[in-house]
């Protein structure tokens, strides 16, 4: 009798973990959309305006741009962006295992990187690993707005002009449909006057410079630097909602098995009750009989 109480209320406690997480699955699934129109309504802009660099720096052809030029610092930044809640599945692993190869990578260069954490789950693995942060930020939640982000991005280039680090990377999950997130580290800086993977090339175009090609520069360059480290915000968090949203469903189809499993255990103690009873009494009635 006692086995079939706990059994009762171990189904008890499934169904209950069930409603939870089919819960947290709904609610991902509404910020998923809503993060999934942010990040395609950035899209479009980023593209178009990496695109415009592209054609204006191949047409002015000797001008020469800082954000565009490498350098010799021994010293390289890493921007790594994890979430800030867990039970999103291997979301935060993914990008935590880039993160942690590029750097060996540059380590084996004998490169030394600074790393710029972006959210808690991020800091707390580190922390474990023991690694160094040069900075940490967990105050960006699921909708992270272009304020935020712009002076990371500001700071980072004001290093990057003085010399102080020769390149910055962006270690995010990288979105490209609800069914295809891959983890990825993208090089922000030197800019690279090369379209995107996948993208189109663009056209030569003959323009007419006004003002000229420099003071144009000075003004897109700074502002794709900023787009890109936006739109990478904006990827990660949508990516987030994608694997929150598949963890939570996995969860709650786990559940239901499991509470499929103890009701049939359940049922079967209780059989077995009901088959020893029915033996004790067919066994008082032959000994009086």
């Amino acid at each position: 009798m006692a086995n079939r109480r706990v059994l009762v209320k171990r189904r008890k406690a499934v169904r209950n973990i069930r409603k939870i997480t089919r819960t947290m699955q709904l609610i991902a699934t509404a910020r998923f959309q809503a993060a999934f129109n942010r990040a395609m309504a950035t899209k479009p802009y980023t593209e178009k305006l990496a695109e415009l660099v592209a054609d204006l720096s191949r047409a002015a052809g000797s001008v020469e741009h800082p954000l565009l030029q490498t350098n010799d610092a021994p010293r390289s930044a890493l921007v790594v962006l994890t979430s800030n809640r867990g039970l999103a599945g291997g979301y935060n692993a993914n990008v935590l295992r880039a993160a942690v190869e590029h750097l060996d990578r540059q380590q084996a260069e004998g490169l030394a990187t600074d790393v710029h954490m972006v959210g808690k789950k991020g800091v707390s693995f580190f922390r474990f690993l023991r690694r160094p942060m040069a900075e940490q930020t967990v105050t960006i939640g699921d909708k992270p707005r272009f304020d935020e982000v712009e002076p990371i991005a500001n700071g980072l280039m004001e290093r990057f002009i003085r010399g102080e680090i020769s390149s910055v990377h962006v270690a995010y999950m990288r979105f490209f449909s609800a069914g295809v997130q891959r983890p990825a580290v993208m090089q922000l800086l030197p800019l690279s006057t090369q379209t995107e993977e996948g993208g189109v090339e663009p056209r030569a175009v003959d323009y007419e410079f006004s003002p000229d090609p420099r003071q144009l520069l000075d003004e897109l360059l700074p502002a794709t630097v900023r787009v890109r480290l936006f739109q990478a915000f904006n990827d990660a968090t949508v990516s987030e909602q994608v694997a929150r949203m598949v963890a939570m469903k996995a969860a709650t189809d786990a559940a239901a098995d499991m509470i499929k499993s103890l009701t049939r255990e359940y049922n079967r103690a209780r059989q077995t009750q009901i088959t020893m009873e029915l033996l004790d009494i067919v066994g008082g009635a032959n000994a009086l009989s």
